[in-house]
């Protein structure tokens, strides 16, 4: 994402900010006008506050009796705001700003420097805007979601129809929202031929998650190796996207890679992808693998190490059925 798209998000806080602001002095002028002693209460404890200070600089012996009596005074006040407050019931936080995001108070960052949650989760909406994401997760979701379009006939000797395998696989997903926040290192790779429903699902979790405030990087294995190719031999050192795009892949809640398989492999990209499963892995940051090939054909096209990795930590989810997608032109 670029410096213009960065600024833009930072202009958007500034402008937030502004709003609560805004909002908490018309709630002011509201209950100013039905409890004029509310305003009056207010207006001494901050004559109070000028007060305590004027008094310490000419008296700073006495400071820690000063302010205790100025604490007492301010306490008193402020119970008997909270008594009228009950009184005309008027909610106990209704004179205190509110914020969309009380982690970094709608600054974007927390105060040890850190971008805030909400900030990062702005950047990745940026990015799903910029890609049209956003609009095919508008369709594609869970609410959305039919069964209909798959087949209820179980083919000779299989154990079930794509319509009761996909039931079984929609309980799946919906459960690994559900427990998203639990430890219990649950990732999922989602294998069949193309058209059964993986990448649907694939966003069905992400809008759901998306929703839910959490750091979502949805990238196909192609663009995570350009992500990579252009982190490690950019030829502008000074590019902080691609750091901050490179960085993403490690940092996100949930890390969705689709059609892997699809890029060109060799030994460089086998390595990074185990390395960025790997770490994920490690730090239980939570992952989605999708792919047309099985997993046998995963440990012939990449390394048994990443095979292993995956049997071992990953659930092995398979989509069955004909091709949707050529079904609804025949």
């Amino acid at each position: 994402m670029n410096d213009g798209k960065i600024r833009d998000i930072l202009l958007k806080y500034e402008q937030r900010r502004d709003q609560d602001e805004l909002e908490l002095e018309n709630r002011k002028k509201e209950v100013y006008a039905r409890i004029p002693e509310i305003q009056n209460i207010e207006d001494e404890i901050s004559k109070i506050g000028l007060k305590l200070a004027k008094a310490v600089l000419l008296d700073p012996n006495s400071r820690e009796k000063i302010v205790n009596e100025s604490r007492e005074k301010i306490n008193e006040l402020k119970s008997k705001k909270d008594e009228l407050l009950i009184k005309y019931g008027v909610p106990s936080d209704y004179l205190e700003i509110k914020y969309s995001c009380d982690n970094c108070k709608d600054t974007g960052f927390l105060t040890n420097g850190q971008k805030c949650k909400c900030f990062k989760q702005e950047i990745i909406n940026e990015a799903y805007r910029m890609s049209n994401l956003d609009r095919v997760l508008n369709n594609e979701n869970f609410a959305n979601f039919n069964f209909d379009i798959f087949s209820p006939i179980r083919p000779e000797g299989a154990k079930m129809s794509p319509r009761e395998n996909m039931l079984d696989i929609f309980s799946i997903c919906e459960k690994f929202v559900l427990d998203f926040d639990k430890d219990n290192e649950e990732n999922l790779l989602f294998y069949g031929s193309t058209g059964l429903g993986k990448t649907y699902m694939c966003n069905c979790i992400a809008k759901d998650l998306l929703d839910r405030g959490y750091v979502v990087i949805y990238q196909t294995s192609f663009r995570i190796l350009e992500i990579i190719e252009d982190y490690k031999f950019r030829k502008d050192p000074n590019n902080k996207l691609a750091d901050q795009n490179y960085k993403n892949l490690f940092d996100c809640d949930l890390l969705i890679i689709d059609d892997l398989g699809t890029e060109l492999n060799n030994s460089f990209t086998s390595g990074e992808i185990f390395n960025i499963v790997n770490t994920r892995l490690v730090a239980g940051k939570k992952i989605i693998i999708s792919t047309n090939l099985t997993p046998a054909q995963l440990g012939k096209v990449y390394t048994q190490r990443t095979l292993s990795r995956i049997l071992d930590k990953f659930r092995i989810t398979k989509f069955v059925g004909n091709d949707l997608r050529w079904e609804r032109y025949k």
